[in-house]
């Protein structure tokens, strides 16, 4: 896949390179003191680093981002390709595929790391708990607002510029490691969220719209479930393998290496040839797909159809009809699943230790971690074999319900070892489902000039969920398991209520048949009425 000015995205590549390893002496010259530069004063080469890394951005993004008048090429009607959905995945499928993951566990690295660096951060800069919970909040806070910006740029301009110009600027925010200024840590971390928040809306977006029907719904799922369980491997074993030798900040430095790994496979990365044929591309179109199915299928399994014009999505077209209803019931999944992962899964050793049982805390989370690795397989077999939206209200329900049996052992004073370890394992791989599916799903519902939009949205509402549960947590209001987990329960059971009502079962639908049944669903719906 070509650059329309491989010239300049490559100079804007070396400048937030170069700018980023400006940063690198004056940490190199703080090791002697366990790396700790709080209070050292910025060099001026950091100085001019920290320029040169918006000046690549802006570089690099004249470089990929498509011309305007290639935006305007279409002709009366949009095009819209059918891809060969008949082919069966061959190589090129499978090295996007293995790309793609690659792209999920980066954006997933980054905000586990969170957890790695907030320790040593909050010694170094002498933080108490209160302080450290800012630095989540507005790290969640940039990725919410990240998912929604680069969703709604991967619709104007691409699903491949915007991958490589979000991980370019996850790149620039590697300087978060040298900042030597609390304050300075926060701007960072919020750029970092920015930045990182758009790489996984769209490599679903991207995927939903390059295999074969038959195999898309599985391999997203998977890709969400592998993807997430690498990322926060790799956060947990850098942070093992280095914090002691290189202090938290070189957590944040792997940005560079990380990120630069997403851009040298970019040649892996075409561009979505339903988004070509959105935009009057279709010589373009015909070139990915070629690519995809063979010159021997490119013809006879690819039609193109007539689609409205509907000019540039927006927020508002996720709550018109006909995606009012699952537009919500995803919505408010994303923020429940939030409230559990960064509310109430990370209070729960606090409130363990409250209950007496610290000695059992970090052995029963992972014992219940291990138990609940098997229900990945499970979400995979269930949403391919049984059913998309069944699978994710399923899985919605079972974390509502393992929530009422958490605050009902604990009401009855019915909590013993075996008891929790039971309940944290549902509540662990049911909340893994939830996650696995929710941005795939989003991927597959909504239509082409809509899809980056919408998967931004589904993910910036995980994120939303996340900022309101650290905000409960500190403010004391986790410290309740048993309240806890009931309030966070009613939102839950009311996104399994929303996504029975208002989804519709993907399995095997090819992405242009989807619009048509939700509509179809819609019209039963209102003559029930």
């Amino acid at each position: 896949m070509r650059f329309y000015h491989p010239l300049a995205f490559w100079f804007g590549c070396a400048g937030i390179t170069l700018g980023v390893l400006s940063h690198i002496p004056m940490f190199l010259h703080a090791a002697p003191m366990g790396y700790q530069m709080a209070g050292m004063p910025m060099s001026t080469t950091m100085l001019i680093g920290m320029a040169l890394i918006p000046l690549g951005l802006l570089c690099s993004a004249y470089g990929v981002v498509p011309r305007v008048s290639e935006l305007r090429q279409q002709s009366d009607p949009h095009l819209q390709f059918h891809v060969a959905d008949q082919v069966p995945l061959n190589a090129e499928h499978w090295k996007l595929v293995m790309v793609l993951m690659i792209a999920v566990t980066v954006d997933v690295m980054k905000p586990a790391t969170l957890g790695f660096v907030m320790p040593g951060m909050s010694i170094e800069y002498d933080l108490n708990s209160q302080s450290a919970g800012v630095l989540a909040v507005v790290a969640l806070t940039g990725t919410t607002l990240g998912s929604i910006f680069w969703g709604m740029a991967a619709d104007r301009f691409g699903r491949r510029a915007a991958i490589l110009l979000s991980a370019l600027m996850f790149i620039g925010t590697a300087i978060c490691g040298a900042m030597p200024s609390y304050s300075w840590n926060l701007a960072m971390c919020f750029l970092m969220g920015l930045s990182a928040g758009g790489l996984l809306p769209i490599t679903f977006a991207l995927m939903a719209e390059s295999v074969p029907a038959r195999h898309r719904g599985w391999l997203l799922v998977a890709l969400g479930g592998l993807g997430t369980t690498a990322g926060y491997l790799a956060a947990a074993g850098s942070a093992t393998l280095l914090e002691p030798l290189f202090s938290w900040r070189i957590l944040w430095l792997l940005g560079l290496p990380t990120g630069m790994i997403v851009i040298l496979l970019n040649r892996y990365i075409p561009e979505s040839p339903r988004y070509l044929a959105s935009r009057g591309m279709t010589h373009e179109a015909r070139q990915v797909l070629t690519r995809f199915s063979g010159a021997q299928h490119s013809e006879q399994n690819v039609v193109v159809e007539p689609e409205p014009d509907t000019g540039h999505a927006t927020l508002k077209d996720l709550f018109r009809a006909p995606y009012t209803g699952i537009t919500w019931g995803l919505t408010t999944a994303g923020i429940a699943w939030g409230l559990v992962n960064f509310g109430f899964l990370l209070w729960l050793p606090t409130n363990l230790y409250s209950l007496g049982l610290a000695e059992h805390a970090n052995s029963l989370i992972a014992k219940s971690a291990f138990f609940a690795l098997p229900g990945v397989a499970l979400v995979i077999w269930l949403y391919h074999h049984w059913s998309s939206i069944g699978t994710l209200t399923l899985f919605t329900s079972l974390t509502a319900a393992a929530l009422g049996v958490f605050a009902l052992s604990a009401a009855m004073g019915w909590l013993t070892v075996e008891i929790l370890t039971a309940c944290t394992a549902l509540l662990l791989m049911s909340a893994s489902g939830i996650i696995a599916m929710l941005i795939p799903y989003a991927s597959e519902i909504y239509p082409v000039h809509l899809r980056g939009t919408g998967s931004g949205l589904v993910a910036a509402s995980s994120k939303l969920g996340g900022i309101a549960g650290t905000l409960l947590g500190v403010a004391g209001l986790m410290d309740f398991l048993s309240w806890s987990a009931l309030v966070i329960a009613a939102p839950l059971l009311l996104a399994a209520a929303l996504l029975f009502i208002g989804g519709i079962d993907t399995r095997g639908l090819r992405l242009e048949d989807v619009r048509h049944a939700l509509t179809a669903k819609r019209r039963r719906s209102q003559t029930y009425r």
